[in-house]
């Protein structure tokens, strides 16, 4: 009785349609490897089968190799994790290279990831991703990191800024789509949302990490290697909510990818429902590298427990009081 139990559920589960569409991108299922904790390349692959996920985004790379922040760089922080990495990679170059056809070996759909000092870094970085496009399903351009032309401030918190690096990555026409990752450190995320999309990105990664600091008493000094650091994990799930639904509604037609906080099914369902057309699991994957692959199996239990069909129906669907 229990196998035949069982084989129900897993034949109840199957009848649940995962797929997903945002702009010109269409995925499997909703689920995404969030930049920055799944590798450059097939490490964390060897944990569970990529092509079971709706992709891949590997950690962001600069168009040369970048050695990061000095150490310590991670902190275990109260219902998360501060982390200083400082975007540390080998090079667009050296991972087009080796790393992506390890990834690519395993069917995994890849998202590339991108970033850089200077609106010139961007565009030199989605440059050196041109002999690998074919390989790619879209690319990343994380915005959230320094330019060095206004005083270390980032590009995400800055429209213009924003804008003119989200646009040297589609001038180069790598004829993928192209989503911007923003930072949840501003005041209002609308307008920096809207730039990105005028500069012709096809949808947004919402959100980054949240700016932090953590302190040792003893000592008197930051724990970071850096001094601050950007705050992950289960604390910051309302603030990406809100910005994925504040988004989401002044922008309706721009696909996004909920990121921040997705522990569980019931978390990717909740990023859904605040407009999110897709959902990216990132620091669970720290303590567990199945993760995503358990998220995205508690998503179609919670699924077929509720009725729900079609994952695409849950997309915006908040009944706002």
């Amino acid at each position: 009785m229990r196998r035949a139990g069982r084989r129900e559920t897993r034949a109840h589960e199957k009848a649940v349609q995962t797929a997903v569409v945002l702009g010109p991108l269409e995925l499997p299922n909703p689920i995404i490897a969030a930049s920055g904790t799944y590798g450059h390349g097939d490490e964390v692959a060897r944990y569970g089968d990529p092509r079971c996920l709706g992709a891949i985004t590997v950690k962001s790379l600069c168009a040369d190799p970048w050695p990061g922040n000095p150490a310590p760089r991670l902190h275990l922080a109260a219902a998360g994790m501060l982390n200083a990495v400082g975007l540390q990679g080998p090079g667009v170059s050296a991972w087009v290279e080796s790393d992506l056809p390890r990834l690519r070996a395993l069917g995994a759909r890849v998202i590339a990831s991108v970033w850089g000092h200077s609106v010139e870094d961007f565009a030199r970085a989605a440059k050196l991703l041109i002999p690998a496009r074919d390989d790619l399903v879209a690319v990343e351009v994380n915005v959230s990191c320094p330019n060095v032309h206004r005083r270390s401030e980032m590009f995400a918190h800055d429209s213009e800024a924003t804008a003119a690096a989200v646009a040297a990555v589609v001038d180069v026409d790598l004829a993928l789509p192209v989503f911007a990752k923003l930072s949840p450190n501003v005041t209002d995320l609308v307008p920096i949302a809207r730039a990105a999309c005028e500069a012709g990105a096809h949808g947004l990664t919402l959100v980054n990490t949240v700016m932090g600091i953590a302190i040792d008493a003893e000592t008197r000094r930051p724990v970071l290697g850096s001094t601050g650091g950007g705050l992950s994990g289960p604390a910051i799930k309302p603030v990406a909510l809100r910005a994925v639904h504040d988004v989401t509604r002044a922008l309706p037609h721009i696909p996004v990818i909920g990121t921040g906080g997705v522990q569980s099914g019931t978390d990717a369902i909740e990023m859904l429902l605040a407009g999110a057309s897709a959902v990216g699991v990132g620091t669970a994957g720290f303590l567990d590298p199945r993760a995503p692959h358990r998220v995205l199996n508690e998503l179609r239990v919670w699924c077929s427990s509720h009725g729900v069909t079609r994952v695409s129906e849950l997309v915006g669907a908040l009944e706002d009081s």
